[in-house]
């Protein structure tokens, strides 16, 4: 008999794959889509919605010249305020800086005012209402600052506007 060649058996391998490496990768793609997921979220501020039970009268909801103050936002920086109508001002149109000695110190002394004006017309907590009317020169972190200052000084009725008076303009391109 003649010898026939052997078959030559190939061995088998181990087919274990290591997923180390995997595991780490997904645990990885967790955390960063979580943190984003956390930074994505929009961040705003709670804006209170008061109604004084004043109703549908005519007149009824007419601002008072007293309660109103304007601050006016221009490019560099600058601020100016002024209470009341601007033909007829309360406080006459000043230019303040930003901070805790300007603008702050400005708002804070107004609306002490405006509260004592309001208990004794017999309607105590009415405060100011502050008008924040930015140019289209001033920068959106100015805005900004102007909204963490309504906050930190507790005024609750403001309005962001748009639209400036033949008046205004004049005011802000003197100053």
């Amino acid at each position: 008999m003649k010898n026939l060649p052997q078959k030559v058996r190939s061995r088998k391998l181990n087919s274990r794959v290591d997923l180390t490496a995997m595991v780490s990768v997904s645990f990885l793609l967790i955390i960063f889509f979580m943190v984003v997921g956390e930074l994505s979220k929009a961040k705003s501020m709670d804006y209170p919605f008061y109604n004084d039970g004043c109703g549908p009268d005519h007149g009824c909801n007419k601002p008072d010249e007293n309660r109103i103050m304007t601050i006016l936002l221009d490019d560099d920086n600058k601020i100016i305020t002024y209470t009341g109508l601007l033909l007829l001002p309360i406080d006459a149109p000043k230019k303040v800086e930003y901070g805790r000695n300007g603008i702050r110190q400005k708002i804070l002394e107004r609306n002490k005012k405006v509260l004592d004006y309001s208990a004794q017309l017999g309607k105590p907590g009415k405060g100011t209402t502050v008008i924040i009317k930015p140019s289209k020169k001033s920068n959106y972190g100015n805005l900004v600052e102007i909204l963490d200052e309504m906050k930190i000084c507790g005024i609750n009725s403001y309005s962001i506007v748009d639209y400036f008076t033949p008046e205004e303009y004049k005011l802000m391109a003197s100053n």
